[in-house]
């Protein structure tokens, strides 16, 4: 079970990079708003996907109730970690390109983990009524 639920969330993640990605990139090359402003949307829109497409596709869940509010939780504590981890490789390694991007892939690993985890266990949980007895 959790393999799989491991291979649809990095596909799910995948994904959310590259709605981010693309929607930033559309937004930049039509003009329609500075750097900051496009980041941020794709930003949000590649957020809201993650959560609906794990919270369907990976987890199973079809109800949100207050899945949305430890979502937001757990997103805002692993970004968190995410730049501390990344500041501090930074700061031990340097800013080669090399440090940058070392940096850069075990900051989002380390927070693709927690996110994970955060997810299955806290997020979407499953319920006191799915788990066999």
């Amino acid at each position: 079970m959790i393999k799989r639920e491991a291979g649809i969330f990095l596909v799910v993640g995948g994904l959310t990079v590259l709605i981010d990605f693309c929607i930033y990139r559309l937004l930049l090359w039509t003009g329609m708003v500075d750097v900051a402003t496009a980041k941020t949307i794709g930003f949000l829109a590649g957020t809201v996907f993650a959560y609906v497409a794990n919270r369907i596709w990976t987890f199973g869940h079809t109800r949100s109730g207050g899945n949305i509010v430890r979502f937001v939780l757990l997103y805002a504590s692993t970004l968190g970690v995410n730049v501390f981890i990344n500041s501090a490789l930074l700061h031990l390694a340097g800013r080669s390109q090399t440090g940058i991007a070392a940096a850069f892939v075990l900051a989002t690993g380390c927070s693709a983990v927690l996110n994970f985890l955060g997810m299955k266990f806290f997020v979407f949980k499953p319920s006191a009524q799915a788990i066999p007895k």
